[in-house]
């Protein structure tokens, strides 16, 4: 359960169905004391997803220490995760605690994880199965009790196979992942973050906003943002700064993003406007049949005698059928495919399709697919 006494309260601003969802995830993860990998794009809100879960967890009256595992050099990395003891290296001139230390009872946030060298990587892997660890220059182990949260905007999984990263810690990292979608893929967002940003800037700096067109918005929620939120915000306080006193326009905002106005486009694939769950996906799905259609023809020109073969391997659906197809029939069809292909493993298959792990249940759920099969 929530702490005792007070409902689930959100800072994760959103309307969209990823938000929804990711809300609705952090609500059930928090108040227990399981290991979260939190993923995401640079500036996505990893931090913000790592403080949610602390305020909403059992710890939250006890320490949040945060690492950034980046911006510490190899050298005293160690040191400053575990404490050291006084004169184990030149100048240690006295005990240090280590931030485990620091976070016993509490929580401990550990930022860019993918920095953490090798060496660190095996004691960090001890206090995660046992909560143990020595201090550098110490012949004592010490004892922790912390809730470890972690976050990376790198791939693991290529650190892993590029031995820069320990696959068994990996896997204890990621009891839960938490995955953050970019802001370009929840568009809806965009306007109610803009908004808060301009409450927060007027309300501590006493700017004097004006207001914004309609024409001049639609350019602020079309743009790509690279930077994600926290692009948005400091774009936000820039853009208010230099355009105080005056209703912002078109010009403002592409003079502020120094981008030429034709740059800034609805984000579309093949005609389908990426405004919502359905559309994302099923603009993914088209692309996949284009792409079968492709190799379908190459394999046609080199075997020509086997051109209206069906593959014997693979997603296919024949031209006639593909033609009178519905959404939900591809969709369908798609889903059926991948839980064969992945031997029904959730977390592929979502990878894969790019949607959480929540909405694949649900959609297995809405068309019956089981074993392989659906009704």
């Amino acid at each position: 359960m929530l702490k005792q006494g007070n409902s689930y309260k959100s800072d994760l601003l959103g309307e969209s169905i990823p938000i929804v969802e990711l809300r609705e995830i952090i609500k059930q993860v928090a108040p227990t004391d399981v290991t979260v990998l939190i993923t995401g794009e640079s500036g996505s809100g990893k931090e913000v997803v790592a403080n949610e879960i602390y305020k909403n967890s059992s710890r939250s009256a006890k320490p949040f220490i945060t690492v950034n595992c980046g911006a510490i050099p190899e050298g005293i990395i160690e040191s400053e995760l575990f404490g050291h003891i006084k004169g184990s290296f030149t100048g240690a001139i006295e005990n240090r605690k280590g931030y485990f230390e620091a976070a016993n009872g509490g929580t401990i946030f550990l930022d860019e994880i993918g920095e953490l060298p090798l060496q660190t990587q095996v004691k960090f892997l001890r206090v995660i199965e046992n909560g143990e660890y020595m201090k550098v220059g110490g012949t004592k182990t010490e004892k922790v009790d912390v809730r470890i949260l972690a976050a990376t905007n790198k791939n693991l999984e290529q650190l892993i196979a590029s031995n820069s990263f320990r696959e068994d810690l990996y896997y204890r990292l990621r009891s839960i992942n938490i995955v953050i979608p970019p802001l370009r893929e929840r568009k809806g967002d965009i306007k109610i973050l803009f908004d808060n940003f301009v409450k927060q800037f007027t309300e501590r700096n006493s700017v004097n906003f004006k207001g914004i067109t309609a024409d001049a918005m639609d350019s602020i929620i079309n743009y790509n943002w690279p930077g994600n939120v926290r692009q948005l915000k400091n774009f936000t306080e820039s853009l208010l700064t230099l355009n105080s006193d005056k209703i912002i326009e078109t010009e403002d905002v592409l003079r502020q993003l120094g981008m030429p106005k034709a740059e800034i486009m609805p984000a579309e694939i093949n005609g389908f406007n990426k405004q919502d769950e359905r559309q994302l996906l099923f603009g993914a799905l088209y692309e996949l049949k284009k792409d079968i259609m492709d190799i379908k023809h190459q394999l046609s020109t080199l075997e020509s005698s086997k051109a209206n073969a069906e593959p014997e391997d693979g997603f296919y659906i024949s031209d006639d059928k593909i033609d009178n197809i519905t959404y939900d029939e591809f969709e369908q069809e798609v889903l059926t495919y991948y839980y064969n292909k992945y031997n029904g493993n959730i977390n592929r298959i979502a990878d894969k399709l790019k949607i959480s792990n929540r909405t694949l249940y649900r959609k297995f759920k809405q068309y019956g697919i089981k074993n392989g099969k659906y009704n």
